[in-house]
């Protein structure tokens, strides 16, 4: 299994941290070129920057968990969606953090996984952080060493072996 990249919102929609671990695959080849209309050698759109592809994904998630609440009622919740080249996992904690998973299409659902990234690093290591600040203003992130190494090994020993 790979994992691309990981995210956690805040209850006012602002990223407070990211973590890639390989880039999305894209669909650059040739057929796809000519499909678009982009002929060999020419060039590329640009790669988005970190900031506008997490407004992107929460944009998406955004999108999708009201949809999926319209259609279905209260009690139906968005966990996770394919596309051809990725699937996005979410969980959702009682205070509204948001935690995102982009893995690979073969993955299964992770919304176990990111519940236990949640309740045994978040919690541990940030939230009982005399020093880490509750709020997160401005997109001031999750600054937080331990937390940052715990999520590198948990990705690294759970999924990525």
């Amino acid at each position: 299994m790979v994992v691309y990249s990981f995210y956690i919102f805040d209850r006012h929609a602002e990223c407070i941290y990211k973590k890639k671990w390989a880039p999305r695959p894209t669909s650059t080849g040739s057929k796809t070129q000519q499909a678009n209309g982009l002929a060999d050698g020419a060039p590329q759109p640009k790669a988005l920057s970190a900031e506008d592809d997490a407004k992107l994904v929460f944009g998406t998630i955004f999108s999708l968990r009201n949809m999926v609440r319209k259609l279905g009622g209260e009690d139906d919740r968005f966990i996770s969606y394919r596309t051809g080249q990725y699937k996005l996992h979410y969980y959702e904690t009682p205070t509204s953090l948001k935690f995102v998973m982009v893995t690979d299409t073969k993955t299964n659902n992770l919304r176990i996984v990111l519940h236990q990234i949640y309740v045994s690093l978040y919690v541990e290591f940030v939230v009982k952080n005399p020093l880490s600040p509750i709020e997160h203003p401005g997109g001031i992130g999750v600054n937080c060493e331990m937390f940052e190494l715990g999520v590198e090994q948990f990705v690294n020993a759970s999924l990525m072996s």
